[in-house]
């Protein structure tokens, strides 16, 4: 279990440095459509696993949760870029993260039945999801209809993913979990190119990324990569009853991503600049303190 904790940590500083390339690719021309299909074609990099794989064994039961995590993580990736794309980013993905772990948590009791967890784990679980919507609150931000059917949705859609990947894992070991997983994303995002529009942007003569937004849509989509593995790992690691525990440790991406908007705002503004008051900081810090000891608690006990 504790190797579970301590591979997901290391996956959420790499999704926060996904998140924060995804961030500044997204204040481009680039749609969100052109990104999905971007995003998931490069699932295709997972045949360079095959030939350590080949002696394995492969089922038609592993292939259909294969399937799914691959649709529902397709629709999960649309509506979270048209969200980014239509409201603030730094509002968007906190929403989408701090829903997931409730989603999951309810999932795995409909999936299968409701599991024994301790108080103590309880009580970790609890800290590490009030810490991870107290550190993404965001103030003057009016709810609308439309936004929170796409957060909600795309919640959802990521959270059955998180489900499959488990089932998966269940039926099949993880680098052809992986396999299965990686060649199904890449095949269902062909389904784009039935989108004339879109079949013209990516066959153009006219690159749709220049060299600057190019480097850096490749640098983020491999550090997405490896939080995507190392998520993998984590999930076939832990027991069902932790799914949603190790979800909930989803508010160190948002520790990690407020260090390094900081990081940048400070020494770096061209490229990124945010105005980051001092009760933005004083919140910030309470909700990393709630963070830490919730995953102090869930260590120890």
């Amino acid at each position: 279990m504790i190797l579970g904790i301590f591979i997901i940590i290391i996956s959420y500083l790499f999704f926060s440095l996904a998140f924060f390339g995804d961030k500044l690719v997204l204040s481009g021309p680039l749609n969100p459509k052109l990104y999905v299909f971007y995003v998931g074609i490069l699932n295709i990099i997972v045949i360079f696993f095959l030939p350590f794989t080949i002696w394995h064994s492969y089922n038609l039961v592993g292939l259909f949760w294969a399937v799914l995590v691959a649709i529902t993580t397709l629709f999960g990736l649309y509506t979270m870029f048209v969200a980014l794309e239509k409201f603030d980013a730094s509002r968007v993905m906190p929403t989408v993260g701090a829903l997931q772990p409730i989603f999951i948590l309810v999932l795995t009791w409909i999936f299968w039945g409701v599991q024994s967890i301790t108080r103590m784990n309880f009580l970790a679980f609890t800290m590490l999801l009030v810490g991870s919507i107290a550190i993404s609150v965001e103030r003057k931000f009016t709810v609308t209809v439309h936004y929170l059917l796409l957060t909600v949705f795309s919640s959802l859609m990521f959270s059955l993913a998180y489900i499959f990947s488990k089932m998966v894992f269940l039926h099949v070991l993880f680098f052809p979990g992986i396999i299965l997983m990686g060649l199904c994303i890449s095949f269902f995002t062909l389904a784009f190119l039935f989108d004339k529009n879109l079949r013209a942007q990516v066959f153009s003569k006219k690159p749709a990324l220049d060299k600057k937004t190019g480097a850096l849509f490749i640098f983020t989509q491999g550090a997405g990569g490896i939080a995507n593995l190392l998520q993998s790992l984590a999930i076939s690691l832990v027991p069902v009853s932790y799914l949603a525990i190790i979800n909930s440790l989803r508010g160190i991406q948002y520790v990690f991503l407020f260090i390094i908007t900081l990081f940048f705002s400070y020494f770096l503004p061209k490229i990124m600049k945010e105005d980051i008051s001092k009760k933005v900081i004083i919140q910030k810090t309470i909700s990393v303190v709630l963070i830490i000891v919730g995953l102090a608690v869930l260590v120890i006990y």
